[in-house]
């Protein structure tokens, strides 16, 4: 059954209930690779409690907390995330009790080989204030369900890279760290099943696609603000290839005023897996 426009445009959950403690912080923060120095007093901090902080991409998890594109009639083996974007109110708490509001803004029709494009907003307050804590956009990939006869997607201008990054950051991943994050919330076998990954198509299991965000954001915070998490008002990517548990995630940064703009490659294949990078600091 193809997709029914107007339904899913009226998508949407109201005041969802979440909760998380430090020790969910923490296990980010290890699904992340921080930590793999226990004498990196930068790295520490997220992941021991004296002193505690969280990473901004941590943000990232409240999307986990409601069903939304579940209701919908989609193909989903066909389905993957295209590209996420996160807006920073105030600084990510590492415990507390927070309301969500989802809802998909945008749903278009790219044609019946190209598939279609889900955007879903989720706006995250603190429970008991209402304070705003960040805005999240998260675009589905829809491979299998074009042809529905929504409307065109909008025309994107890819950010143009030129000339020599201004900074450069590597990390190494760990064979084990899907296993890690998946702890967070993502339990797509393709992650952690060697014969699932091998009938999607790949030789193992591949790393979650915000995991390799939550690794860039670790570079951007590292490098463009100077290990200081409160300088980071906004983080956006496109995912454009997966990166396998092992492999070295080198981010390239271009500077200009408060913007960064960013790539993501594989240091192994010199393949680009993140790309349209974008990020506002202080």
């Amino acid at each position: 059954m193809p997709i029914n426009y107007e339904e899913i445009m009226s998508l949407k959950s109201e005041n969802i209930e979440i909760s998380y403690t430090d020790k969910d912080s923490i296990l980010y923060g290890l699904g992340v690779g921080l930590g793999n120095d226990p004498m990196d007093m930068n790295e520490l901090k997220y992941v021991y409690e004296n002193g505690q902080i969280a990473l901004p991409s941590m943000a990232t998890n409240f999307q986990y907390h409601s069903p939304l594109l579940l209701t919908v009639n989609l193909n989903f083996i066909m389905v993957v995330h295209g590209e996420q974007k996160l807006a920073i109110t105030n600084p990510i708490p590492v415990s507390g009790e927070f309301l969500a509001d989802m809802k998909v803004i945008g749903c278009y029709d790219k044609g019946t080989s190209k598939g279609a494009i889900i955007d879903v907003e989720t706006t995250v307050k603190l429970k008991n204030d209402n304070t705003e804590i960040c805005k999240l956009i998260s675009t589905t990939f829809a491979r299998g369900d074009g042809g529905f006869g929504g409307p065109e997607s909008p025309s994107q201008n890819p950010i143009q890279l030129e000339g020599n990054p201004d900074i450069v950051h590597e990390i190494k991943t760990k064979p084990d760290q899907a296993l890690i994050f998946r702890l967070s919330g993502d339990f797509n076998p393709l992650h952690s099943d060697p014969n699932f990954a091998k009938a999607a198509g790949f030789p193992k299991p591949i790393l979650h696609g915000l995991c390799t965000y939550g690794v860039a954001c670790r570079s951007i915070v590292n490098s463009a603000c100077e290990n200081d998490v409160k300088k980071l008002k906004s983080f956006n990517c496109r995912f454009s290839s997966p990166v396998f548990p092992g492999e070295t995630i080198v981010t390239e940064m271009w500077k200009s005023g408060n913007i960064i703009n960013f790539q993501s490659k594989v240091k192994e294949r010199d393949l680009i897996v993140l790309k349209n990078g974008e990020s506002e600091i202080l």
